[in-house]
Order: structure tokens, then C-alpha cells, then sequence
């Protein structure tokens, strides 16, 4: 279902938006306290070990610990409305242009819309297409993840007008052209590897076990994470690091704080004070999350439209037999 397909013109445009952004909801929900953890860890200047006395966090297990009982279980979900309307939002655009550019190469080329260089192409410019729509909410989603206690910002909306008269509106873009860099072959190898996975299931699994279907989008969706987050992270590091500038009083209960006048700069600090294991900060809970949420965000998108597809087949039988 993930990209154009002539032989099964079951899904249109518009559909392919609704079943990115159902796919987005429910993922979320689901992977929100890895992202809280990841974002937490990726800020941390202080090495991410137990032996470093002024290191607040140094595992994904104390970090949960350390999180629940300083800020409670909703802690976990900090950030999660914006982070929805950023999912929602992302899994919308970026799904509706990865079907409808697989249907344009199919059509006004000699490539095959199923090519998995084809969806490395289509899946990367779908993705910088959906992260400049939705890149201020990141920002947002981000700044609230990160915040302590006190909290700095009440509610979205005090954010939103705080930020804008603090900082401007640049400041909802902050962290944009590390996202951009890495978000291209980032999702590009995620459809490209789910693409590969895919063919290879086909080919490896006898017929009669092919019944698992959805286990199987699972699989795939988690392995195309896992290879494309850990070619890609740091990227993701800078980005965080850039979107919390402005931003560093909030920061002070967690540790050491740092200010950045640019993606280069923020290359250079890090390189210089906290080494190359400083650009795969939070990589393991990453790592995790990008399993998880890469595999059901597949997952929930080929449910949703599968559904869709049944819905539409039922109806139309129904009117033929009227």
C-alpha cells in the first residue's frame, strides 16, 4: 500500500493524507515517553554515565525512574499536544506527497513507481515537504519536552505568544536546516529499506505464510527505523540542540547549558567538549523509539488503508447490487 501502485489504484491522494495522519495519532500516543527520554538525553552536556557525578541522567532505565519521581507520569506525555498536531500534521503531508510523487515518476518517467530508489527520492522530498509545513510544532514540542520545573510555558498557546515576543517568529524555526539535511536521506532510506524489506519478505516467505500480513509491515517498518535512525542521528542531536537556544534558563535544573550561533558552531562545541560520542547522545532510546514508532507508523498506515480499500469495495458492491 506504501507508495503508487498501478495494479491496485485502491487508494486516492486524499486518503493516503487521512491514513498518514491516523497512523501519526495513534503512533504517538504510544511512543510519546521515548521521546521525552530521547529529547532529555540529546540536551545533556554531561556524559551520559553513572560515573559522572554531575550527569542527571546516564540510562534509559534511571531516566525513567528519575523522571517519574521528580515530574510524576504525565511527565512522560510533556509536550504531547503539539507533538500530536505535529504527527498529525506530518503524517498527512508527508504520506499524500510520497503517493502522490511515486504516482508522477510512474507516470511522466521510464522508473518504476515500486523502484526503491524511486521511494529513497519520493520519500525524502515527501518528508522535507511535511517538515517545513510542520516544523514550527516541532519547535514547540520540543521546547516543552525539554522544560523542568518551574515550568517556563503554561500551555501551547502561552508558548506560542511568549516565544513570538521573546524571540520572534524566526525562533519557531530554529533547527531547521540540520533537520533538513538529515531528514532526506533520513526518510528516504526509511521507504527505500521498507520497500527492500518488503520485496525480500516476498520472496522469503513460503505462500501459505504470508497470512501475517501485519506482523510482517511491522517488522519491516522497525527494521527501516533502526537503519536510517542510526545513519542519521546525529543530525537529529544538532537539531534539538539548536531548538532549545533561547531557551537555556529553562534548563538550568538539568545540568550545564550551552548556546549555539549556528548548525557549524554547534558541530564545533560539541566536538570540542564532549567528543564524538557527544553526537550519539540518546541514540539507544532513540533507537528504540525509531523501532517502535517507524513500525507502527507502517503498520497503522497499511491498516488504515487496507480499511479504507474494504470500505470502498463494500460500497461499491453495495451499489451494484442496488
Amino acid at each position: 500500500m506504501v507508495g503508487y501502485d498501478p495494479e491496485a489504484k485502491c487508494v486516492s491522494t486524499v486518503e493516503a493524507a487521512a491514513a498518514g495522519s491516523a497512523s501519526g495519532l495513534v503512533t504517538r500516543v504510544l511512543v510519546s515517553p521515548l521521546d521525552v527520554i530521547k529529547i532529555r538525553f540529546q540536551l545533556q552536556i554531561e556524559q551520559l554515565s553513572s560515573r559522572n557525578p554531575g550527569a542527571k541522567y546516564h540510562g534509559i532505565l534511571q531516566a525513567v525512574r528519575c523522571i517519574f519521581q521528580e515530574e510524576g507520569l504525565v511527565a512522560f506525555w510533556k509536550g504531547h499536544v503539539p507533538a500530536q498536531f505535529l504527527s498529525v500534521g506530518y503524517g498527512a503531508v508527508q504520506f499524500m506527497a510520497f503517493e502522490s510523487l511515486t504516482k508522477l515518476v510512474h507516470i511522466t518517467t521510464s522508473y518504476n513507481a515500486r523502484d526503491s530508489f524511486v521511494h529513497f527520492v519520493c520519500g525524502g522530498l515527501a518528508a522535507c515537504t511535511a517538515t517545513v509545513a510542520v516544523q514550527p510544532v516541532d519547535t514547540l514540542r520540543t521546547r516543552f519536552a525539554a522544560q523542568g520545573e518551574p515550568k517556563i510555558y503554561r500551555n501551547l498557546r502561552h508558548a506560542v505568544v511568549t516565544m513570538y515576543q521573546t524571540e520572534g517568529p524566526r525562533t519557531f524555526y530554529r533547527g531547521l536546516t540540520p533537520t533538513i539535511i538529515a531528514i532526506f536521506p533520513y526518510a528516504g532510506l526509511q521507504f527505500s529499506f521498507y520497500n527492500i524489506l518488503q520485496q525480500f519478505s516476498e520472496w522469503a516467505i513460503p505462500a501459505e505464510g504470508k497470512k501475517g500480513g501485519n506482523i510482517k509491515n511491522l517488522v519491516c517498518g522497525s527494521c527501516a527505523g533502526i537503519i536510517s535512525k542510526t545513519l542519521t542521528y546525529p543530525f537529529d542531536l544538532f537539531k534539538k540542540r539548536l531548538q532549545v537556544g533561547g531557551f537555556e534558563h529553562a534548563r538550568a535544573a538539568f545540568g550545564q547549558v550551552r548556546m549555539y550561533r549556528g548548525l557549524l558552531d554547534c558541530i564545533r562545541q560539541i566536538m570540542r567538549e564532549e567528543g564524538p560520542g557527544g553526537f550519539f547522545k540518546g541514540l539507544s532510546p532513540s533507537l528504540l523509539k525509531a523501532a517502535v514508532s517507524t513500525g507502527l507508523v507502517f503498520f497503522w498506515y497499511e491498516l488504515f488503508c487496507s480499511l479504507l480499500c474494504a470500505l470502498k469495495n463494500t460500497d461499491s458492491t453495495a451499489r451494484k447490487e442496488g
